[in-house]
């Protein structure tokens, strides 16, 4: 990067840091202070702290490129999330705040016992640890490819950052700071879709962008098909979708964490609420974005591989030169066409358009056989080539398109996502040892002081064990499928017991605990089998949860009422 975007990049990043820094100084040393923020945060807080806290770097590196490679319909992801937060915020907020608890996973304990306590505690710790070292992969993927450094120096360069960030200022300096964040993230994103549309041949608009993109088969909103194999429809995210947000932010502590922080149940609800109706529309115009940049590279040659790294090798690959030449006439081919295409479309020349598409999609077809020819190239010469490089393509294109000091801009603006959304899952990953495990059951009588420098140094121990998560989740494709997936795991069963709490009153502890076990069996089982879309898997766990619960809790009745 030039020297000007490296200025850009450190003032953002350091003002926004020292900023939510001083505004953290008056939080109390207690794990109330620590933890909570002093439950004393407003509903804009609130806002845009469960909105950081979802959007993390992964969002900003991976949706644009899931956009590029497989159209609009990952939107339909998040169709269920404004009923969840109907049913959060009439259902589990007034009960948290009735309780005055710190976790979710205490209420559970109010309503159960110990034992079902601690078990959804883990079931929420494991995904949240894996998917915060996958978090931390992704800014590191940014630094790589920059700089050229190795991603074990690069992840722990991260993961050091953040962790410091986090033992320094508790809840309410995290708070603070992802206000500014979010404002960062939604300039950089609309500054970025400004300059593509700029950049587009003199004849290419909105429209024709929007029009292309349609006849390439990317704006693919809505599928109505019910399939349970599909994974972005209508109904897995309608269904599945409503599970999973439900579980995500009534009963994952990185959301419930961020809140606890309002200063009234009511607070927290207004937050919840616009969040619920703000993030669709959020989402579609990331996507949007991913979808501006596909057609930027219609017009303008993209690299056979967005990895820079793996390009590099690719360069110096004996008998790429061929490849190369093939790959550019099919390039300036299709370019014409598309153009012709566009042309035909303004004409309403119904008879040549679909011609001319499917003369586009058939040189498509071919693009995709010369990356796979170049993939064994690299391979038959001993290079490990990436052809999984979905997280590049927004990055890549910042870098190689953009003007100086706006690359060091939206580089700030992926990094601050980043540090958002891995502040709230340490925050989260201390409370539920702190509160759940160590100040229940290890150290109940500690002082505040205790309390408070215990908090940092669990918040350390998980920044290491993060980082080591992180070192194997670099070449896992779309990373932000990869954080569903990991969820989706988790989340059903978490919720199963939840809802059983809230809905079934005479079910016990011991017929949750169970049950619970038996579900999350069975859900790895399934994913296991592919025996459904990922988000199936969250209908699955809670549902199977309740069943078991109700039918161990009938059982139950039988046996006793026998003389």
């Amino acid at each position: 990067m030039h020297l000007l975007d490296w200025l850009v990049l450190v003032l953002t990043i350091g003002g926004i840091v020292l900023y939510g820094s001083w505004k953290g100084r008056e939080a109390k040393h207690s794990l109330k202070g620590f933890l909570l923020a002093d439950r004393e945060l407003p509903w804009y807080h609130i806002l845009l702290s469960v909105m950081a806290t979802q959007a993390s770097a992964i969002t900003f590196l991976s949706v644009p490129g899931q956009a590029y490679t497989d159209g609009m319909r990952f939107v339909q992801f998040y169709l269920g999330l404004p009923i969840a937060m109907i049913v959060l915020s009439v259902t589990f907020i007034p009960q948290y705040y009735h309780l005055k608890i710190y976790t979710a996973y205490q209420f559970l304990e109010e309503r159960f016992d110990s034992k079902t306590r601690i078990l959804t505690s883990f079931l929420f710790l494991i995904p949240r640890a894996l998917s915060t070292g996958v978090t931390i992969a992704a800014p590191s993927i940014i630094l790589s490819t920059l700089l050229g450094w190795d991603l074990t120096w690069t992840n722990g360069i991260t993961a050091a950052v953040v962790t410091f960030y986090c033992i320094l200022g508790g809840s309410k300096t995290i708070s603070y700071t992802q206000l500014l964040q979010m404002g960062v993230v939604l300039a950089g994103m609309v500054i970025a879709g400004i300059y593509i549309i700029l950049s587009l041949p003199e004849e290419i608009g909105m429209k024709e962008s929007l029009q292309l993109a349609g006849k390439m088969g990317k704006i693919n909103l809505i599928d109505w098909k019910f399939d349970i194999n599909n994974r972005y429809t209508i109904w897995s995210g309608i269904i599945g979708g409503f599970f999973l947000q439900l579980s995500y932010f009534g009963t994952d502590q990185s959301q419930v964490g961020r809140y606890l922080t309002g200063h009234t149940a009511n607070e927290s609800k207004k937050g919840l609420l616009l969040n619920g109706f703000l993030k669709i529309p959020m989402q579609f115009f990331i996507l949007l974005v991913g979808i501006l940049v596909f057609v930027f590279y219609q017009f303008n040659q993209a690299p056979i591989f967005f990895n820079k790294s793996t390009e590099l090798h690719w360069e110096t690959a004996k008998g790429h030169e061929a490849i190369d030449q093939k790959n550019k006439a099919i390039f300036l081919q299709k370019k014409e066409k598309e153009k012709e295409l566009i042309a035909a479309i303004n004409q309403k020349q119904a008879d040549q358009i679909p011609i001319l598409k499917s003369q586009i999609l058939d040189l498509h077809a071919q693009q995709a056989k010369i990356k796979e020819k170049a993939v064994d190239l690299l391979k038959s010469q001993d290079v490990k080539a990436d052809s999984q490089d979905t997280n590049y393509i927004f990055l890549r294109f910042i870098v190689d398109h953009l003007p100086i000091g706006l690359v060091g801009f939206l580089i700030a603006m992926i990094l601050l996502a980043s540090m958002g959304s891995m502040a709230s899952a340490f925050g989260s990953l201390t409370s539920t040892v702190m509160v759940d495990i160590y100040q229940r059951f290890i150290h109940p009588h500690g002082t505040n002081e205790h309390y408070w420098w215990s908090s940092k140094m669990v918040t350390l121990a998980w920044g290491i064990f993060c980082l080591i998560v992180a070192q194997f989740s670099v070449n896992m494709g779309s990373l932000i499928e990869v954080v569903n997936i990991l969820g989706s795991w988790f989340y059903g069963t978490i919720l199963g017991v939840f809802l059983c709490a809230f809905y079934l009153p005479k079910t016990q502890g011991g017929d949750v605990f169970w049950a619970a076990i038996i579900a999350e069996a069975f859900v790895i089982y399934a994913w296991k089998i592919d025996l459904m879309a990922f988000l199936w898997l969250n209908v699955l766990g809670c549902v199977m949860v309740v069943i078991l619960a109700f039918t161990f809790q009938w059982i139950g009745q039988i046996t006793q009422a026998k003389p």
